[in-house]
């Protein structure tokens, strides 16, 4: 196959119309400011890109990188978006369901989105869903949006104080990093997938490396950016206090 072939993914043209509808919907009952609108709108257009364009095919034939990148994007960037484009209201709505309580608190939520990253790159699971894209990478890949979503949930809906969510998002950063590291350092290929896929550009080890290396380093972009955030609103606002409380 042509790896600068377009892919069209079914499930993400049929997924990502509905959700837009859905979200549609929702604007009624529960209406967004115009960022929060674009930060759903970003979020979509992202699954789009990583699944109707040639990125899909490099991931499905060919590159360990290009599919680690399309990981990244669903289990981290996407969700995040989505969930910032959601209405607070909205969220204090489905808040006041028991489950989605439970599934959001921080000590339940990053747990669910470790596991889920953690699981899915068992080589031997790894491998086994990409030889069913049909099923088992159709399930991967929204496992990975769901667990995302669950996992971004108390940092931008959570009720607890800057400070915690700094560490939550610093507690993120430092557990999930490994994976990438592992792949990056490991003198051998993890993937028998990939070690049989024809060559691209690269070896199949540098591929890895690569893939390794980019996702450590996405991870500390964003998870220290979102961090550093949180960590200034806390100590502005424990400044403030400090001026207040002298008073």
């Amino acid at each position: 196959m042509d790896p600068h072939s377009w892919s069209v993914d079914p499930d993400a043209l049929a997924v990502v119309p509905t959700l837009a509808v859905g979200y549609l919907l929702l604007q009624v009952w529960w209406p967004t400011s115009r960022e929060r609108r674009f930060a759903f709108a970003a979020s979509q257009l992202l699954l789009i890109a990583v699944f109707v364009t040639p990125l899909e095919t490099l991931a499905l034939h060919y590159l360990l990188s290009a599919h680690l990148l399309q990981n990244v994007a669903v289990a981290e960037w996407a969700p995040g978006l989505a969930v910032v484009g959601l209405a607070p209201a909205l969220a204090r709505e489905l808040e006041r369901h028991a489950t989605v309580r439970a599934l959001t608190h921080p000590l339940v939520a990053l747990p669910i989105w470790l596991a889920t990253y953690f699981v899915w790159h068992v080589p031997r699971i790894y491998d086994t869903a990409l030889e069913h894209p049909a099923t088992l990478l159709h399930l991967e890949h929204t496992t990975y949006f769901a667990a995302g979503v669950v996992m971004w949930w108390p940092v931008v809906h959570g009720r607890g104080p800057d400070g915690v969510k700094a560490l939550y998002l610093f507690a993120a950063f430092v557990l999930a990093s490994p994976l990438g590291l592992l792949l990056a350092l490991v003198p051998h290929t993890a993937y028998p997938f990939y070690e049989h896929a024809p060559h691209l550009w690269v070896d199949h080890l540098t591929d890895q490396q690569i893939a390794g290396l980019t996702m450590a380093a996405e991870q500390a972009v964003v998870f220290f950016a979102v961090f550093a955030l949180y960590l200034a609103r806390f100590l502005r606002s424990e400044a403030i206090v400090g001026v207040y409380g002298r008073h």
